[in-house]
């Protein structure tokens, strides 16, 4: 198990003080990839970082729609192959597809055409990953946030529909908690769980710092089947990580090994 936090590479020596061992960048702020090779700086960025940078977050742009009377396949299929590209370049091993934005349901449109949609987007991202050594992971994301694909059951059956290795699940434990998800749910899929995001339920803010989040029974069941990937802190508005992240990852360590 290895501790990370979402963060711009630019901040890699903050991070690195809190204590984290990786860090967790954005696409669209390291890779962007409707930014032409020749004005492309995130090889240099990455290549300068105090820490590795294994994963990333925020697949696709808001404005690259992939459910919708309006996608264009072509542009999304282009912007994918430079994602998958540029990410084998720096070194990152994992892609979140949470992206709510992109995949968010318009007002009225119809809920099996945009599961189609969805699994037509995957059935072409997911082999372009396996060939650059990386694996996609579908993100659970809040009602607040997204109207499809909220619980790690909904995301599990587009997992199994795929059918591939390099297209696993994400575990938010904010999410997880804000909807009401069980453990039952993560106890079937737990061996199938890639990568972890972790935020207290209560203001999202990092772990332990409310107060009121409890993350041991979730650990228990990921240490039970074996789980040996990223935990990254996603906190929202969090930039003073030299100040509260020792704490942080110190906490997170006590939980773990409590669990």
């Amino acid at each position: 198990m290895r501790l990370g936090i979402c963060a711009a590479v630019e901040s890699a020596a903050d991070v690195r003080s809190a204590g984290a061992d990786f860090l967790e960048e954005n696409v669209q702020n390291l890779l962007q990839a409707q930014t032409p090779d020749s004005k492309w700086k995130g090889k240099q960025l990455a290549g300068n970082s105090a820490l590795p940078v294994p994963a990333a977050n925020c697949l696709l742009p808001g404005t690259l729609k992939i459910v919708g009377p309006s996608v264009d396949f072509a542009q999304v299929k282009s912007y994918t192959i430079t994602v998958m590209r540029r990410a084998q370049t720096v070194g990152i091993k994992i892609l979140v597809f949470g992206s709510a934005a992109a995949r968010n349901l318009p007002e009225g449109f119809d809920r099996q055409l945009a599961r189609k949609q969805i699994l037509e987007f995957l059935a072409m991202a997911v082999p372009l990953a396996a060939e650059h050594s990386i694996t996609l992971v579908a993100e659970p994301l809040s009602r607040d946030e997204s109207n499809i694909i909220h619980t790690l059951s909904e995301a599990m059956s587009y997992v199994h529909e795929i059918g591939h290795p390099n297209f696993q699940c994400l575990l938010d434990t904010f999410h997880f908690w804000v909807n009401n998800d069980n453990l039952a749910d993560l106890q079937g899929c737990a061996k199938q769980i890639r990568h972890v995001h972790v935020a207290d339920r209560q203001g999202r803010v990092p772990p332990g710092e409310s107060g009121k989040s409890d993350y041991r029974p979730v650990f228990r069941i990921l240490k039970q089947a074996g789980y040996d990937g990223g935990i990254s802190v996603e906190s929202p508005g969090w930039i003073n990580y030299t100040a509260a992240g020792p704490r942080v990852i110190a906490y997170l360590k006590r939980q773990w090994q409590e669990s």
